[in-house]
């Protein structure tokens, strides 16, 4: 039976919602809270994956689908085999995800869910007529940003199938992590491939660019690259999913009164990679922790360095100042793993940024640089 009145109230039963539940949950100070979660769907199909690199376990390892040491990169011409070491490069279904985390918050009496529109004023919502009341709320719900021409805005948009073969085809110990012999769309597009087994894997046709595709037009790239690169003409696709993820330097709304945003609606995302899984679970932590030590939430500021660089890589691809397969090419081309990841987890020193920076074009990278720094944007 519902309360009248919870400690947290959580708005969205995704990534980021069940994220910072299960992790406030795992401090011992917090595991008599009393928590609603609320969704408007129940999460019982597998809609998305996630993709991420850590050097030690994580909080979800249990789940993990599928890990990897070695990664290919296929673009400007040429085929790399990239080692992880010391990361492992790991993809977490979402249904197993979901599965995992409702289980763990069962065993909580003080957890409720509901499935419900969320209709939310302040910390409280409005469920059939009655208002419940929380101490704070934490909202994975987005919200419009205000029109400002002067931040870029893209879209990383993708369509991905799990497909079975009926023979082997896959070596299930070297994903593919960007290839471009796709078609580029006037943008930047590439393939990941994420092998299973010999047999399965998931294939995902991905694009940074500032519009859509018709729907028909991922399915035929998809089609295209199992054919003419994986050169397959029988397989069987057992799941699809397709995704929208925003690319932009417009800063989103951290709080709100005593309303947290999370997840993508709270800047979780990687303005300049899409990446949002690790973004989700640093900021779940952090909240967590804050909240078992002192009572309230960790809203620690984002790092004006790693957002500077995310603004240039933004500007250089949505001015086309270099083409995407160029960028991502040098990138991977110049820069160790042990290097490049770390930067893109915005978690590197100044001498690996200094090192990724040198690794590309000066020319482009330095006008965009100018340019941001003469938008007065913050």
């Amino acid at each position: 039976m519902l309360e009248n009145d919870y400690d947290y109230l959580i708005a969205g039963t995704g990534c980021a919602g069940l994220s910072l539940a299960v992790h406030l949950l795992r401090e011992p100070g917090l595991q008599e809270k009393k928590i609603l979660l609320v969704d408007r769907v129940q999460k019982t199909k597998n809609d998305r994956t996630w993709c991420f690199w850590e050097k030690e376990p994580g909080p979800f390892e249990d789940i993990v689908r599928h890990r990897w040491e070695r990664l290919w990169f296929h673009g400007e011409g040429e085929s790399r085999l990239l080692s992880t070491a010391p990361y492992q490069y790991k993809l977490i279904r979402g249904i197993d995800f979901y599965n995992y985390c409702f289980d763990f918050l069962s065993r909580f009496p003080g957890v409720h869910r509901v499935q419900a529109e969320v209709e939310q004023s302040g910390a409280s919502i409005l469920l059939d007529g009655h208002r419940i009341q929380a101490r704070y709320a934490f909202s994975s719900i987005p919200t419009s940003l205000p029109e400002n021409p002067s931040y870029w805005k893209l879209l990383q948009h993708f369509k991905g199938w799990v497909i079975k073969t009926p023979g082997p085809v896959f070596d299930p110990a070297a994903a593919t992590l960007m290839d471009f012999r796709v078609n580029q769309h006037g943008a930047t597009a590439f393939v990941y491939c994420m092998p299973f087994s010999e047999t399965e894997a998931l294939v995902e046709y991905t694009l940074f660019s500032d519009s859509l595709l018709q729907p028909s037009q991922y399915e035929e790239e998809l089609s295209s690259y199992l054919k003419n690169i994986i050169k397959l003409d029988n397989y069987e696709v057992l799941e699809k999913e397709f995704g929208i993820i925003p690319m932009t330097d417009q800063p989103f709304p951290k709080s709100a009164g005593n309303i947290y945003y999370i997840g993508t609606a709270g800047g979780c995302t990687k303005p300049s990679s899409g990446y949002t899984f690790q973004f989700i679970q640093q900021r779940s932590s952090e909240i967590a922790r804050s909240l078992a030590l002192t009572g309230s939430p960790s809203t620690r500021p984002a790092s004006r360095r790693f957002s500077f660089y995310d603004r240039i890589l933004l500007n250089v691809l949505g001015s086309k100042k270099m083409k995407g397969e160029k960028v991502f090419s040098d990138l991977f081309r110049n820069n160790t793993v042990d290097t490049l990841f770390p930067f893109l987890d915005n978690q590197s020193n100044l001498l690996q940024e200094l090192r990724v920076i040198g690794s590309l074009p000066v020319g482009p990278f330095f006008r965009a640089a100018c340019q941001e720094l003469s938008s007065r944007k913050d």
